[in-house]
């Protein structure tokens, strides 16, 4: 087994007045050459954007965008006609595929937005661009990892799917767990954020927002403490 810790406190750390943002990955003004990516996951930026604040209309190209808002509300736009807010506890998927434009806006006055924020390769270049969002809740086992976001090959027809051979998970630990967690693709490798709580993985102990990626094996014991939320990003390791 291969791993890379990601220290939170070890993230790329920027402020812009109205964006607070902490990156796992190089992005924007933060370049860190060891921190390039993980696999074909390029970004997750862990974001606080202030009321009536956000990214106006900018464009993206043959990346799948997936959003989880963690508090207050997103207001998006994009070229493709999509108009909508994305509330606390949903996830949003964009697939930019040839081309499109978008904005994301805290659709507060009043209150501060918090969000994550991934992008990862697509597999398939210059695909029909397409949105989606859902409620991440009625998902999700208690005290279990749910997959939320799989291939478009094994979605069903309710599933959240992207163009790659990738899968987000979410689990919400009330109590202490003890579970693996096994590799749905030989090839692939795993990103595994604390969001809260606490975790013991590859003998290392993780906390608020620290991550470690995972390759070179077909599963991973964790412990979990309770009261914790955990995110696992399995992506190909391109």
């Amino acid at each position: 087994m291969n791993k890379v810790l990601h220290i939170a406190q070890e993230r790329g750390l920027v402020s812009f007045g109205w964006l607070e943002a902490k990156y796992s990955f190089s992005f924007g003004n933060y370049y860190n050459p060891e921190k390039m990516n993980f696999g074909a996951l390029r970004v997750l930026n862990d974001d606080t954007i202030a009321p009536a604040m956000g990214f106006g209309k900018h464009p993206h190209k043959n990346m799948e965008i997936i959003t989880i808002v963690q508090s207050g509300a997103l207001k998006h736009e994009d070229s493709m006609g999509n108009k909508g807010v994305i509330e606390a506890g949903e996830i949003q998927v964009m697939s930019a595929g040839s081309g499109i434009e978008h904005s994301e806006v805290n659709a507060s006055s009043q209150n501060s937005l918090t969000l994550f924020q991934l992008w990862i390769h697509s597999q398939r270049q210059d695909v029909t661009p397409r949105y989606e969002q859902k409620k991440i809740a009625p998902l999700l086992t208690d005290n279990a990892f749910t997959t939320i976001v799989k291939p478009k090959q094994e979605a069903l027809k309710d599933d959240i799917w992207i163009h790659q051979q990738a899968y987000i998970s979410i689990g919400n630990f009330s109590n202490e767990t003890q579970t693996k967690y096994s590799m749905q693709q030989n090839q692939n490798g795993v990103y595994i954020m604390v969001i809260e709580g606490s975790i013991v993985v590859a003998d290392q102990t993780l906390q608020h927002r620290d991550a470690i990626g995972l390759w070179n094996t077909q599963s991973v014991d964790i412990s979990i403490t309770k009261n914790s939320k955990v995110l696992i990003v399995e992506v190909p390791m391109i």
